[in-house]
């Protein structure tokens, strides 16, 4: 076998595992697509008021379905399992993770709820009414500059007492 053909093979056999991975890759953000449309009636049911929820599947090197900016649905290792997870300050969290849409389904609604009964409480939560201080006159720089002048021409003139008396 020739160089130019062992080549050629493995150009051909790399565009095949490409090919494959490409397709696993496609494969995952159809999977992802299907749930977001099982979605849809959960998203309908949201008041327009409320924006906190950016629902949409990015194409990255992991397809990942976001809920919203801190929540998202990746699919697992096996890439037929749905996993749902929540990005917290002490690492990532998972929520569900089922090979069936109804089971994610369930648990993004009630993520979603719970994240509008913590909306809730932060909008109704009283803080003590903000009294405003007063605000204090500028104080005159002319007094105690004047002040400045006067202590310091009566220490010179003490000094020049205190010099002629012990000189004499």
């Amino acid at each position: 076998m020739r160089l130019r053909d062992a080549l050629r093979k493995a150009r051909i056999e790399a565009a095949d595992r490409t090919g494959v991975v490409v397709e696993l890759r496609d494969a995952e953000v159809a999977r992802l697509e299907i749930l977001n449309e099982a979605l849809d009636p959960l998203f309908a049911e949201i008041p327009d008021g409320i924006e906190m929820f950016d629902r949409g599947v990015s194409q990255g090197d992991t397809p990942r379905l976001w809920v919203d900016m801190v929540a998202h649905v990746a699919m697992g290792r096996d890439k037929r399992t749905y996993r749902f997870v929540q990005d917290t300050r002490h690492g990532r969290v998972v929520l569900a993770e089922a090979h069936d849409i109804p089971v994610i389904v369930k648990a993004v609604t009630d993520y979603v709820a719970r994240r509008m009964i913590e909306r809730e409480h932060a909008m109704v939560t009283t803080w003590p009414p903000l009294v405003p201080t007063p605000v204090k006159k500028p104080r005159s720089r002319f007094w105690p500059f004047l002040f400045g002048i006067v202590v310091g021409i009566a220490g010179l003139f003490a000094l020049a007492l205190l010099v002629s008396v012990r000189g004499h």
